[in-house]
C-alpha cells in the first residue's frame, strides 16, 4: 500500500523559512515523479512544485526563486524548502506521486499524502 506523509508545517511570520519533508513508502521512488501541491481555504489545489525521477525539477511563477525540491531516493525522501515566505503562501500543502515523468496538473498525479499546514503570518 503506497503512503505518503508529509510534515514540517507550522506558523512562521513573513520572510522566514520551513522545510517540508514528504516520506513515501509502497513504492520505489526513483521510478515516480514527485510533486508538491496547496489549497488555500475556497481555493482550488495549485501547482508548487515537482521533481522528476531524474532530478529536473519545475516551479509554479509564483514560488520560483524562493522554494526549491529536492529527493532522496535512497531514504524515499521528498522535500520542499520553502524561503522567503509570504502570507499568501499560507495553505495545506499536499505531496503526490506520479509514475514516469512530473506534471503540473494535480488529477494526473496517482497518489496523495493527507498535508501539512503552513501559516504564514505577516
Amino acid at each position: 500500500q503506497v503512503q505518503l506523509d508529509e510534515s514540517g508545517g507550522g506558523l512562521v511570520q513573513a520572510g522566514g523559512s520551513l522545510r517540508l519533508s514528504c516520506a513515501a513508502s509502497g513504492l520505489t521512488l526513483s521510478r515516480y515523479g514527485m510533486g508538491w501541491f496547496r489549497q488555500a481555504p475556497g481555493k482550488e489545489r495549485e501547482f508548487v512544485a515537482a521533481i522528476s525521477w531524474t532530478t529536473s525539477t519545475i516551479y509554479a511563477d509564483s514560488v520560483k526563486g524562493r522554494f526549491t525540491i529536492s529527493r532522496d531516493n535512497a531514504k524515499n525522501m521528498v522535500y520542499l524548502q520553502m524561503n522567503s515566505l509570504k502570507p499568501e503562501d499560507t495553505a495545506v500543502y499536499y505531496c503526490a506521486a506520479r509514475m514516469g515523468s512530473t506534471h503540473t496538473l494535480a488529477g494526473l498525479y496517482d497518489y496523495w499524502g493527507q498535508g501539512t499546514q503552513v501559516t504564514v503570518s505577516s
